[in-house]
């Protein structure tokens, strides 16, 4: 955890964290480094796992879904879901800063334009390809955050995570191979834009959080996302039947329960420790995708996916490792 204060790379996860459950990390960021108690790394992956299985069932309803409602209209539930669940910590913060009241406006609306933005392209990206590749391509968000880092926040990036980052997107070159259906496909784009806009919230969250508290950043997510995406949403709106409400809720439900997992794994376990086990969502898609789809990725696939996990691994290890040092040199 001691790397948390080290920059936008060791912050990103952490910073993704804020956006969904106030009390979970609230302990952590008011106790000091040496009042927290040692890192649980098991305990930690296995509440990783377990939000990797919730996203699974998560992409799995919303491609489902996907065959009859647009993504525009999907996206709008889950934002109003979302919106149902965090009530009561907005209920209990009220109008202080805290709750509704922000200091920040600008940056909170932008913030919110951005992150639905990215649900919106990344739920298309998962009706319009298969799961494993979906979630492979989303995986680039990691080597996003390295270019986005230097040059909207000056931050000095060293030669060899320059070069992690041009290896991972070969792999994302391999994947989009030509002839194989995907290359400059919407849903492949939409893909690359879900990754790439994902990064840019994450940089947000990481300027936002230090003005407002986690539970304000959710309202505003979900607020101006709720009346950013209704738009789009009347435009192409489809009436659910029945059934379909009642996954639209659960998607939404398990998509919280995902998140709120994700929270807990990374306010217990060390990021370059667990992180692996985050990875583990790209097996899982591949095996519902097989199961509930009938579609199996293909060699190219696999391999791409691989590359794209080593090289933003090895950008989490190493910006792990230059946060220790810089944490070391503070202290001598």
């Amino acid at each position: 955890m001691k790397a948390k204060t080290s920059g936008v790379h060791s912050n990103n996860k952490l910073d993704e964290l804020r956006q969904v459950d106030p009390d979970s990390l609230k302990e952590l960021d008011e106790k000091p480094d040496m009042a927290k108690p040692p890192p649980d790394n098991v305990r930690a992956a296995l509440w990783l796992l377990a939000s990797g299985v919730l996203f699974t069932l998560t992409s799995v309803l919303v491609k489902q879904l996907g065959d009859r409602l647009d993504p525009f209209q999907i996206t709008l539930f889950r934002l109003l879901v979302s919106l149902v669940l965090i009530a009561p910590f907005l209920i209990r913060a009220g109008r202080q800063a805290g709750g509704i009241q922000t200091s920040v406006p600008g940056l909170q609306i932008l913030r919110g334009l951005v992150g639905t933005s990215a649900m919106m392209l990344g739920f298309y990206a998962i009706v319009k390809l298969p799961l494993a590749e979906a979630q492979a391509i989303s995986f680039t968000r990691t080597l996003f955050l390295v270019p986005l880092a230097a040059f909207l926040l000056s931050e000095a990036v060293g030669v060899r995570r320059w070069v992690a980052v041009l290896i991972g997107f070969i792999g994302v070159l391999i994947i989009l191979r030509p002839g194989s259906g995907l290359t400059f496909s919407l849903g492949a784009l939409a893909g690359l834009g879900h990754a790439f806009l994902v990064a840019v919230a994450t940089i947000l969250v990481s300027i936002v959080s230090r003005h407002d508290r986690p539970v304000t950043l959710m309202f505003y997510t979900g607020l101006v996302g709720t009346l950013f995406a209704a738009i789009p949403a009347i435009m192409v709106w489809t009436n659910p039947t029945v059934e379909e409400y009642g996954m639209l809720f659960l998607m939404g439900v398990f998509a919280a329960a995902a998140h709120n997992c994700f929270i807990r794994a990374y306010a217990i376990g060390e990021a370059s420790a667990i992180a692996p086990f985050d990875y583990i969502r790209l097996v899982l898609a591949g095996v519902a995708g097989y199961v509930v789809f009938d579609t199996i990725p293909d060699r190219y696939s696999w391999l791409g996916a691989i590359i794209i996990i080593l090289s933003a691994f090895y950008i989490m290890r190493r910006e792990a490792q230059l946060a220790t040092a810089r944490a070391m040199a503070r202290e001598t």
